[in-house]
């Protein structure tokens, strides 16, 4: 019976998580496409690393909603077409930690909060909010800073052209190690090199 009871407050927590990322669409369309494609992507890197399929369905969770901060945010901000100011970079690097404190109350059965508190964070230490280092930083959300990173420079946004599926390849090459976990790198540049994935079309 407990089984079949966590297995139905899994179900309503993805359901719940589903609702958080329509309400997101409804603010902001390009957050919640990018969401989608990230989560995708961070899915599919994991099973090419062999994570559990535990790890995995939190990764689908914690991707899809990875950027829910960004509510908090003015969309004058998050839509703006000219280089921001240092208050407003500022506001926008706010978001993880915001997104955070909006499911503070909650309680998942994956580390969700961490997920969308350190997907900013790089190995080197010079990510965001807290600074972290590799060891600091949980895999889950050293995977989804690659697919981020992948499908933010890949696809358009209103304040810019998309930079080609080379140019994120090269970026997340040139830094592996350095800013982004290697297993995570490899597992990416497999998947679209060798194994023909792609983000679905918007």
């Amino acid at each position: 019976m407990e089984k079949s009871e966590n297995s139905g407050l899994k179900i309503s927590l993805e359901k719940i998580v589903f609702a958080f990322a329509a309400m997101i669409e409804y603010g902001d369309p390009f957050t919640s496409v990018h969401q989608s494609q990230v989560t995708r992507l961070a899915c599919a890197m994991a099973a090419e690393m062999n994570l559990s399929s535990e790890q995995i369905a939190g990764l689908k969770i914690g991707g899809i909603i990875h950027d829910i901060g960004k509510i908090r945010i003015p969309p004058e901000i998050l839509l703006n077409l000219n280089p921001l100011n240092k208050v407003e970079i500022e506001m926008v690097q706010s978001h993880p930690q915001l997104g955070c404190d909006i499911l503070a109350a909650v309680e998942f059965p994956w580390p969700i909060k961490q997920i969308i508190l350190q997907h900013h964070e790089r190995l080197d230490g010079s990510g965001y909010p807290k600074g972290l280092f590799n060891e600091q930083i949980m895999l889950e959300a050293k995977i989804i800073a690659v697919a981020d990173v992948m499908e933010a420079m890949i696809s358009e946004r209103p304040y810019r052209p998309g930079l080609g599926l080379n140019k994120a390849k090269a970026e997340i090459s040139k830094n592996k190690g350095i800013l982004y976990e290697p297993e995570a790198v490899d597992a990416c540049l497999r998947l679209f090199n060798e194994k023909g994935f792609k983000f679905a079309a918007v």
